[in-house]
């Protein structure tokens, strides 16, 4: 038994020492002694009793973090490497005791706080002396946001323990965000940014934010948050335009070639089929691409897709919009282009054959097959106008008054619909009954293109 009782007594008296060691370093921090709290910190740190409890790494974090900051050594090699260790010891802090216990003691307090201001600080000179640099590359971003990025993770912990009174650290947060967007880790930034447009913080410099949180999640085609943070921008900056773009626009916008720009208005019609907007964007492009009206060095190769891709899409714009007069006029357009072209081939082969034909002689029957599928596909052509002119003019007939565009608009279609019966009157002369259709029809449009003054 006595021998028992020495055994626990040396247990007390080791756990007492232990304890002493602890309180003895703290009262040496709360009298800024820090250089003699780290020589008996570094003395215990030796002792595995000492080490066995959660409080030592806390105690350290706090001497480390606190001669980190220190005059002459903030900032330094030496400065950065103690902070390396209490960010070190605090880790082992916090794996030791989960719960955080000892954060609101009013001397360990100050070491996550120290840490925080050292990580701060670091990352604010590391990020200015780069913004003066010429090589700006990822990598060398990575450094401030290193830092940063640990502020972050010290400013949350402080904020959960309310050792800081804001409930959003703005600063830290902009400027890991910034940092992070320029580094190779880009994604990251939508973690920083994300927290503050959530809490709708707002300012001179902080559109930004919102911008790239709707640039960010329409390019992940997460489409409920690239509305929620659209929404956001447009309420909290109700002057930018910025945010009165929709998808269609980013989807276009976005994209550089002509090739990216069809998969992504693709990519927006197979959830939104019937976007009006998408589809206009659709068949615009695609005009501009294959428009036989205009002058290019070489078209593309896969023009007969791409025109059925673009009737397709002016059609739904027609069947959802029936008194939108670009859709017919287009559509007309691109026509009146395919029958100047089939025009120029006619007359070409017209005149080549009659230089190669002897007078008094008949034409070779390649000759006059080549010609008669020309002027049938002239005539294909002209028909192929009729339909949307015709639409195009009951939509000009509606209107109660012209403006000068239009009037010139509307005697161009007049003039053509007057020619198109003109040659369907021609082509049926052996069919009195269609001629007689025709040519009142022409009559009529011709004297529509009469009455446009």
């Amino acid at each position: 038994m006595k021998r028992t009782f020495s055994l626990l007594a040396f247990c007390f008296i080791a756990s007492a020492v232990t304890a002493q060691s602890y309180e003895s370093i703290k009262t040496l921090l709360a009298l800024n002694q820090y250089k003699k709290a780290k020589d008996d910190l570094d003395k215990g740190m030796t002792n595995a009793k000492f080490t066995g409890k959660a409080e030592a790494y806390i105690l350290k974090t706090a001497v480390y973090a606190g001669l980190s900051m220190a005059e002459g050594t903030k900032g330094t090699p030496a400065g950065d490497q103690l902070a390396s260790e209490a960010d070190a010891a605090f880790k082992k802090y916090k794996e030791m005791d989960p719960d955080l216990s000892l954060v609101n003691d009013p001397i360990y307090q100050n070491g996550p706080i120290n840490l925080y201001s050292n990580y701060y600080s670091g990352g604010y000179e590391d990020y200015l002396a780069l913004l003066k640099k010429k090589d700006k590359s990822p990598q060398n971003w990575d450094i401030p946001y290193g830092k940063f990025k640990k502020a972050v993770e010290l400013s949350n912990m402080l904020i959960a323990k309310k050792l800081f009174q804001s409930a959003v650290d703005t600063n830290i947060l902009i400027l890991a965000g910034v940092a992070a967007e320029s580094s190779s880790t880009k994604d990251e930034a939508v973690i920083y940014y994300s927290r503050l447009a959530d809490n709708k913080i707002t300012g001179d410099g902080f559109e930004s934010v919102y911008r790239f949180l709707v640039s960010y999640y329409f390019g992940k085609k997460n489409m409920p948050l690239f509305e929620k943070y659209k929404a956001l921008g447009k309420e909290l900056y109700p002057n930018s335009e910025y945010f009165n773009y929709d998808k269609v626009d980013f989807a276009t916008g976005l994209a550089e070639t002509f090739s990216d720009k069809l998969k992504a208005l693709d990519e927006v019609l197979a959830t939104d089929p019937a976007n009006y907007k998408a589809n206009e964007l659709l068949w615009s492009i695609i005009y501009d691409s294959i428009n036989l009206n205009k002058e290019r060095e070489v078209q593309p190769t896969d023009v007969a897709q791409l025109e059925t891709r673009m009737l397709a899409a002016m059609n739904k714009n027609i069947a959802a919009k029936p008194n939108e007069l670009d859709n017919y006029l287009f559509m007309g357009n691109y026509f009146v282009g395919k029958k100047n072209a089939v025009g120029d081939a006619r007359q070409s082969h017209a005149e080549d054959m009659k230089a190669r034909t002897k007078p008094g002689t008949m034409a070779s029957k390649e000759d006059i097959a080549k010609r008669d599928k020309l002027d049938k596909d002239y005539a294909d052509a002209m028909e192929a106008i009729r339909v949307p002119y015709e639409n195009a003019a009951k939509v000009f007939a509606a209107k109660s008054t012209l403006d000068t565009k239009e009037k010139s608009q509307y005697k161009n279609i007049a003039g053509y619909l007057a020619e198109i019966f003109e040659l369907k009157k021609k082509l049926a002369k052996a069919k009195p009954t269609e001629m007689a259709q025709y040519a009142e029809q022409e009559k009529k449009w011709n004297d529509v293109y009469e009455s446009i003054k």
